[in-house]
Order: C-alpha cells, then sequence, then structure tokens
C-alpha cells in the first residue's frame, strides 16, 4: 500500500490450484513474474493498512458488472475512499481496453492491462483485488490473490460449489484478509435497523423470514446481446488462463456461452448463484448471521425458457437450528415477488425493497409489551454498490469484518449450495458444519456436483427433467 499515491471434489480443485500454481512458478523463472504468487510474508500488502493509507485496486474481470459496478463507480469515489486504481485483467482484450481508456480518461492514476490475472497477483504495489469474473473463476482468483497479500473483493456467488467455499473460507483464516462478497443490499439501511431490532430481542425467538428477487423478460432472463467484437481473436478462451479454466466441458468458443453464460450449469448456478444471493445475504444477517443451515431443499422448473440447464422459477426453504426457517424464491419469467418480512413470537418486521423503510409491528399477545415502530428514509438505500465498496475498504484499514464479509459468506454459500443439491438430486439436504458432511433424510452423503460431473451433460440444454424434478 502506498501512502498517498496514485499509481469427492476437493481433489479436482486442489489438482487445479495447483496446476495454476505451477504454471506461476514456470512463468517466474522466465523472469515474466518476478514475484510468488504464494506467500503473504513476502507482499507488502500484508502490512497492516493505516487510517491514511492509499489502497491500491486491480480489477480482474472486466465485463457488465466489472466495469459498470465496480471500475466505474470506484472511479466516481475514489476521492473519498482514498484509492487508486493500478490494473485491469480481463480475458478479452476489448474489455480490457474499455476499461483501461475510462480509467486514464478519469483520473491520473497509472494503470495496466493484462490477460493473465497472475500478473495482477504478482504485483507488490497492488493491496486489493475485485474479482468479477464468471463464477468458476472465483474460488482460484481468490485463494491466489489472498495468498499473495491482497484483499478481496468476489462478485456473487462466492464460489460454484461447497467444497470450494471451505477452501476460500479456510484461505481466509490462514491468511487474515479482508473479504467482501458482492451483494450489495446487505449494505442497505433497513436491513441493518432490522439486525438492530432482532439483536435488541423485539421480534422474540425468529420464526420465519420471506423474500424473493423476481424479473421477467420476453425471450427469458440472461439473453444478453452478443456483441460484435467478441470473437475468437480478442478472447482467451481455451488457454491455461482462459475464460473456460477449470470447466471440465472445453467448447469450441461460442459467444452465446460468453455472453450468456449465467444460462449453463458449468458456469453456474443459474437463479440460485446469480439472484437468491441478494436476498439471503441481508436476510441472514439481519437474522444474526450465526447458523448453518441444518437442512435445505430446493424446488426448480424449467417450462416457459427451455433454452437453458438452468430453471427459470426456484424456490428455497431452509431450516437453521435455532427452529427458525427461510423461503427465498427466484424467477426470470414473472416480476411479482414476495413482500420482505422477518417473523419473530414476539413481532413481525416488514422491509422495503428499495432498502429505506421499515416497519415493527407486535404480535397481537404481545402488542402491550411492544409499540409499533416506523422507519423511513433509512440510509444507505437504491444503489448501495458505492456504500458496500466503502464497507470493504474500511473493514481493510480497521480490521472490522465487512457486512458480507467470510463468515456470513460461508454460511450464504452453503445454503446456495445445498439448494442446487437439493433440486438436481431431488432430495433434502442435511448439512453438519462440523464435519462439513451432506447427508439425506436417512444419513447417506449425498453425492457432491463438481467440474467433471457437470462434464457428462448430453444435452445441450442440460438434465432432461420433468417440472419438479
Amino acid at each position: 500500500m502506498s501512502k498517498n499515491k496514485s499509481s469427492k471434489t476437493g481433489a479436482t480443485r486442489r489438482e487445479f490450484i495447483k496446476k495454476t500454481g505451477a504454471a506461476t512458478a514456470a512463468v517466474a523463472t522466465t523472469g515474466v513474474l518476478k514475484t510468488p504468487i504464494y506467500g503473504a510474508d513476502k507482499a507488502p500488502s500484508a502490512n497492516v493498512q493505516g487510517a491514511n493509507d492509499r489502497i491500491v485496486v486491480g480489477f480482474i474481470g472486466v465485463g457488465g458488472r466489472g466495469f459498470g459496478a465496480h471500475v466505474r463507480q470506484m472511479r466516481q469515489h475514489a476521492k473519498e475512499n482514498n484509492i487508486a486504481q493500478a490494473a485491469v485483467c480481463d480475458a478479452s482484450t476489448w474489455r480490457i481496453n474499455n476499461a483501461k481508456n475510462f480509467v486514464t480518461k478519469n483520473s491520473e492514476d497509472t494503470v495496466k492491462g493484462y490477460k493473465d490475472y497472475r500478473k495482477v497477483l504478482e504485483r507488490k504495489d497492488i493491496d486489493a483485488i475485485v474479482c468479477a469474473t464468471v463464477d468458476h473463476w472465483h474460488t482460484p482468483i481468490s485463494i491466489q490473490a489472498m495468498e499473495s497479500g491482497k484483499h478481496v473483493y468476489v462478485e456473487k456467488p462466492m464460489t460454484r460449489y461447497l467444497d470450494e467455499a471451505f477452501e476460500l473460507y479456510d484461505a481466509v483464516k490462514r491468511t487474515g484478509k479482508k473479504v467482501q462478497v458482492g451483494s450489495q443490499i446487505t449494505s442497505c439501511g433497513n436491513f441493518a435497523k432490522a439486525a438492530k431490532l432482532i439483536a435488541d430481542g423485539k421480534l422474540g425467538p425468529l420464526v420465519l423470514a420471506q423474500g424473493s428477487y423476481m424479473r421477467n423478460n420476453p425471450k427469458g432472463e440472461w439473453n444478453y446481446r452478443l456483441q460484435d467484437w467478441a470473437t475468437a481473436k480478442d478472447i482467451d478462451w481455451n488457454g491455461g488462463v482462459g475464460w473456460l479454466g477449470q470447466v471440465k466441458k472445453r467448447v469450441p468458443f461460442n459467444a452465446d456461452h460468453y455472453f450468456r453464460w449465467r444460462k449453463y450449469l458449468p458456469y453456474c448456478a443459474g437463479l440460485l448463484g446469480d439472484l437468491i444471493p441478494h436476498r439471503l445475504f441481508p436476510l441472514m444477517r439481519a437474522m444474526g448471521g450465526k447458523e448453518f443451515p441444518s437442512r435445505v431443499v430446493c424446488l426448480g422448473t424449467r417450462k416457459i425458457t427451455p433454452d437453458r440447464d438452468v430453471s427459470d422459477n426456484t424456490q428455497v426453504l431452509a431450516e437453521f437450528p435455532s427452529g427458525a426457517t427461510l423461503i427465498v424464491t427466484s424467477s426470470s419469467v414473472n416480476e411479482q415477488g414476495l413482500n420482505e418480512k422477518i417473523r419473530g413470537h414476539y413481532g413481525t418486521i416488514e422491509l422495503s425493497t428499495s432498502g429505506d423503510r421499515l416497519e415493527y409491528k407486535p404480535e397481537r399477545p404481545f402488542a402491550e409489551e411492544f409499540d409499533p415502530e416506523s422507519y423511513t428514509k433509512l440510509e444507505p438505500s437504491g444503489n448501495t454498490t458505492p456504500q458496500h465498496h466503502t464497507n470493504w475498504f474500511n473493514g481493510i484499514r480497521t480490521g472490522e469484518e465487512p457486512n458480507a464479509g467470510i463468515d456470513l459468506a460461508m454460511k450464504v454459500q452453503t445454503v446456495i449450495s445445498l439448494a442446487e443439491l437439493s433440486d438436481r438430486r431431488g432430495t433434502m439436504c442435511h448439512f453438519d458444519p462440523k464435519t462439513r458432511k451432506v447427508t439425506d433424510g436417512s444419513g447417506r452423503e449425498v453425492k457432491p456436483i463438481d467440474y467433471a460431473e457437470e462434464a457428462k451433460l448430453d444435452s445441450p440444454y442440460g438434465p432432461k427433467r420433468e417440472v419438479g424434478g
């Protein structure tokens, strides 16, 4: 960090990280990468952050979200957050140049562009990275970033699969780095207020929380426009650090897969990975964020938009050891969702989706003990991505856990991963946080899903299943 200056599935995962690490070492011997990727003790960014130290940031993945929400919005708030933007990295040359030109035009920062993310990680002047790649790259990039001494802001979902999540979780505990997952609604003012009311005992024992994230589109969500610049020449697709990464279903360059990857299981979990985290994170934070789910069941259907692997309608039900339950539903073919509520024995909280309002209503038997409460103009609200960024930067400087930090993120990812297993295996999933094992109702281990299994799909649009199957 510069002071006020610009600038089992586990085996598969471990094998991949070893390969990328070996590749890094091989390049380092040629003199291209001179700093080892691993070893936070060798990185100056491992030093304790001071309140007046400028945080130097690198961006890995500068597509729609990576550029629009992170490069652009961090640039707008760079002065108040005291940051410099030093590097942009992507599999696409066009996207690299687009992000680099934007930073150069709008600041005095010196920014370099890379196609190999390891070149960002080996730079000693970079303190933190933003990982906004396709989901299957989140784990290796985040782990290697932390082991090179860098803090991490990683887009949701935190990882693709559950075993990866625990690898990342263990890396955070090992390195002490600050991780913020990009579920910006977690930083909304009304959920923070809900957390305070619950902590103060206004709801009593929690009973049921509910929420939803709904979208609709004539052609189904994620059918984004294909861009002319996206060609096999522009995009590193199948290389060692190419877009496909550890995905074992090696397909030739495909613009539909590149822009519309959220439709395809090898790269993501669909609604479970894209939209549902935006409700799980803030609701579970408000509920205390201390519990792993004890059991999860998920139903998913795909009947309106068949051109995809993933469901277009999904419902998740999670139960926690305390007895509290959580319902989150999501759709890409209907916009009418559930009202955001958290119910307790003593009272109920109703929250606005804009993040600025909250109503507390005592339950009838306790109306004489508790008064109704109404709050408006709670901040932050609306687009809380800038505040979510600031919360991460503050955590880096103070050592405090970010709003969507690793302890909450691990529990959220467990719900997501168990929901995917439940949907695809057709069973309720039970979870033991001590053993990290997933079982069905009879105690038999539920077989995990990994990249190798995804490669076995024989249909271009995923497994052949009926509604509810």
